[in-house]
């Protein structure tokens, strides 16, 4: 009795999930649809890519929605609730109706492009693994066929490939006949037990400051000498600083007297040009003897004026 129980509110939720398909569009990309029991009474949880053709205008599909719920099921007090799918390639129902609405709006010849494609979205959002399947009389040959398109890891036995794997049915009618879409999506946040992370361990290297108790001794022995080689390197230390002191003062007067010097030569120029002077009375000296022969020669000239006058 219990089984029966089961099996009528399966059905009854499946029911309930193929009205709302039916009653919103394809266009809106319905996901997952959760029925809960609630004490208020029943919740209903729609997932949609665009959330607004689920709502319509003023709500309007909302409000048909709850009266066919209440009047088609007899559920006292349904409350639907809508919510944004952010990564749709993620969802493998949205992934598998949107292949059979490509394929009922294109035809079945680029079912080959459509399968890659969907699969490469899957697989660019991060999930672990992926496999589509395409199968029935609508792809062009005279025999029904499947196509499997797949990449990834993905479980296909355990307890992970029944509760953790996300899979999808979709249908297409075409014109030559009805074509199945199954998509199953192995999440990346799926956890694993038969996977090992091999994790390196941190070794940290910290200095021992303490000494050992055998050298404890021996450093007390050695103290007074220490101090005293100590004591001897302090004071010609203090010595060389004094006389490294003093330099400085010996460079400054020295660039004092360097200083100066520079003025004594200005002095010096002034005596220079006297060697210009005797230059002048040698070549004087040069020509005193012409001068003389000038003389002698103009005074006999004097002598013969003086007898003609």
């Amino acid at each position: 009795m219990i089984e029966r129980e089961f099996i009528k509110t399966k059905i009854k939720n499946l029911r309930i999930r193929q009205r709302i398909n039916d009653v919103v569009t394809k266009s809106a990309g319905c996901g997952n649809i959760t029925i809960e029991k609630t004490p208020m009474g029943e919740k209903i949880i729609v997932d949609t890519v665009r959330p607004g053709i689920v709502i319509g205008r003023g709500g309007e599909t909302i409000k048909k929605l709850t009266s066919e719920l209440k009047s088609y099921f007899g559920l006292e007090n349904p409350q639907i609730e809508v919510r944004e799918i952010l990564k749709p390639s993620l969802v493998a129902a949205t992934v598998a109706k949107k292949i059979s609405d490509d394929m009922e709006r294109f035809g079945p010849r680029r079912f080959k492009a459509l399968g890659y494609r969907a699969l490469g979205n899957i697989l660019k959002e991060g999930a672990m693994g992926a496999e589509i399947k395409i199968s029935g009389r609508g792809i062009p040959s005279q025999r029904s066929k499947t196509w499997r398109f797949y990449g990834g890891y993905l479980k296909k036995c355990g307890d992970i490939a029944v509760s953790k794997i996300d899979v999808a049915i979709e249908r297409a009618n075409l014109r030559s006949g009805a074509v199945g879409i199954i998509v199953s999506i192995m999440l990346p946040d799926t956890y694993i037990p038969d996977r090992i992370k091999i994790i390196e361990p941190v070794v940290k290297i910290e200095e021992v400051k303490e000494t050992p108790k055998e050298l404890k001794n021996v450093v007390a022995e050695d103290k007074p000498v220490e101090e005293k080689k100590a004591a001897k390197l302090e004071s010609p230390s203090k010595s060389k600083e004094e006389e490294i002191k003093k330099v400085p003062a010996k460079k400054e007067e020295t660039k004092k007297e360097e200083t100066k010097k520079p003025a004594a030569k200005k002095e010096v120029k002034k005596p220079a040009k006297k060697p210009a002077t005797k230059k002048k009375e040698d070549k004087l000296s040069q020509m005193k003897p012409s001068t003389a022969v000038d003389e002698a020669d103009k005074k006999p000239m004097r002598k013969e004026k003086e007898t003609k006058k």
